[in-house]
């Protein structure tokens, strides 16, 4: 029978995790992961360190910041290894913002080819979905992919986003 081990060196979290030892060093300076230290100044650190780096790690390739990621990771107890209910909680808070992220990613999957309110008027339909810049009024940036509603209706192309 094998025990598992109690905590995991900076290398066994690193080989664990898939993630280099320079990055859990940068984590823990942001406070997104602890480890106390040995005698010999050595890192350990507990098992349910792999759940938050692994945590960091998803929500990193989702674009979200590591400020956010942190403040949401300091939700967690800290005296304990979180639990699915913790993990349950934690995820419920940002479930909204997924998944209005997951719109915006449709819109621009879908409306790439087109005008997307840029304000550029380089495509060849911008004088027909978006005269005189008129989206340039509602602010900088692709005013349609940020969900504003189409002016005057919809592109003569394409379905309304």
């Amino acid at each position: 029978m094998v025990i598992p081990v109690a905590e995991l060196t900076v290398g066994e979290l690193a080989a664990r995790s898939g993630v280099a030892v320079s990055a859990l060093h940068f984590y823990e300076a942001k406070g997104l992961i602890s480890s106390r230290r040995t005698a010999g100044n050595a890192r350990r650190y507990r098992r349910d360190a792999l759940r938050r780096v692994a945590f960091v790690r998803a929500s990193q390739n989702l674009g979200i910041p590591l400020a956010e990621i942190g403040a949401a990771l300091a939700s967690l107890p800290q005296e304990r290894t979180p639990t699915k209910a913790d993990w349950a909680r934690l995820s419920a808070t940002w479930r909204e913002r997924l998944s209005t992220q997951i719109e915006q990613l449709q819109r621009l999957r879908d409306n790439l080819d087109g005008c997307i309110g840029c304000g550029c008027l380089s495509l060849r339909t911008c004088r027909l979905s978006n005269p005189g810049d008129e989206l340039g009024r509602n602010g900088p940036g692709p005013r349609r992919l940020l969900g504003e509603a189409r002016q005057g209706g919809q592109c003569p192309d394409r379905a309304p986003v």
